[in-house]
């Protein structure tokens, strides 16, 4: 009797008239290979921050953050005014170093590297991570000369009118500049020139984008448009955003950080990390009771 037909007989009765229980034959390591095939690649972290503290001369104003921030993921970082949000955001590519007092402890590193390190050459670090601030800041040029300024200033001066239309595609402008890139940035809208803002950043082709409040003061249907702009970019950049509107974190991010203000014995205030996840189970199903009042409008 072949192979297929002793398996295809375990069910018949012998010959005491029992039916033999069924066993199921498997292949050795079916279960695990499919479980290998469908287990997610591990996420590649693009910064990884430990216990790290950042001061004001003596005055602490975040304290002891230790996370992870992924490739091609919208992270936002949320939380009350005085949290740190943007100290926070500014630390990770050496914006704050031109404040007096400014100072970082622990370790900040980006792709392995210790952003904080002696050596580390401040213009490249912003090179690779860009950013877009709270209120538009297009500089008094034209359209094409405010998306072609950085290229121009570190030596990227090749193929730069492609340079430009690329950026300015990939902020989803081009269609309504293309045929004034002459024209004063100026005389763009405020949802426009945060995308034009946007273009800039991306014309020096980053890894990181950081966006510190980019649509607070837009209008309804710009901040649609910078909102859609995030989702389509985080294929190819890594975005981190921070907004005070928890529905749009809810609309635009991957991952959540919550910080807080922690008072001190002295009266002194500073931002703490309290929980950081999944967007959907932050704001759905928080792990601390702090996260919870304030994503339900509680306080803050």
């Amino acid at each position: 009797m072949s192979t297929a037909e002793t398996h295809a007989s375990v069910d018949r009765p012998d010959q005491h008239g029992s039916v033999p229980r069924r066993v199921r034959i498997q292949t050795p390591g079916t279960a695990e290979s499919v479980a290998a095939r469908k287990a997610p690649a591990p996420r590649q972290a693009v910064f990884e921050v430990r216990d790290v503290s950042i001061n004001y001369g003596a005055t602490r104003a975040v304290d002891h953050v230790t996370l992870n921030i992924y490739r091609n993921m919208a992270t936002a970082i949320i939380g009350p005014s005085g949290c740190g949000k943007t100290t926070f955001l500014r630390c990770l590519n050496r914006m704050n170093d031109s404040i007096p007092g400014f100072s970082v402890s622990g370790q900040l590193l980006y792709h392995g590297h210790d952003i904080y390190g002696s050596r580390v050459n401040r213009v490249e670090v912003r090179r690779r991570i860009g950013m877009v601030f709270q209120k538009p800041n297009p500089f008094a040029k034209s359209i094409y000369d405010n998306v072609a300024w950085a290229p121009r200033n570190l030596g990227l001066k090749k193929n730069l009118d492609e340079r430009v239309e690329r950026a300015l595609r990939d902020a989803a402008l081009w269609d309504e500049v293309k045929d004034r890139l002459k024209t004063s940035a100026l005389s763009l809208s405020g949802g426009q020139q945060q995308r034009l803002c946007i273009a800039r950043a991306l014309a020096i082709e980053p890894d990181v984008i950081l966006m510190d409040e980019p649509a607070s003061a837009l209008d309804p249907i710009s901040t649609q448009a910078i909102e859609d702009l995030v989702d389509s970019l985080k294929s190819e950049y890594t975005i981190i955003i921070d907004t005070h509107n928890m529905q749009q974190a809810s609309r635009v991010a991957d991952v959540t950080a919550f910080f807080s203000v922690e008072v001190g014995d002295a009266g002194s205030r500073c931002g703490v990390l309290v929980e950081m996840g999944p967007t959907s189970e932050l704001f759905i199903r928080p792990g601390d009771p702090r996260t919870e009042a304030y994503v339900t409008g509680r306080f803050g």
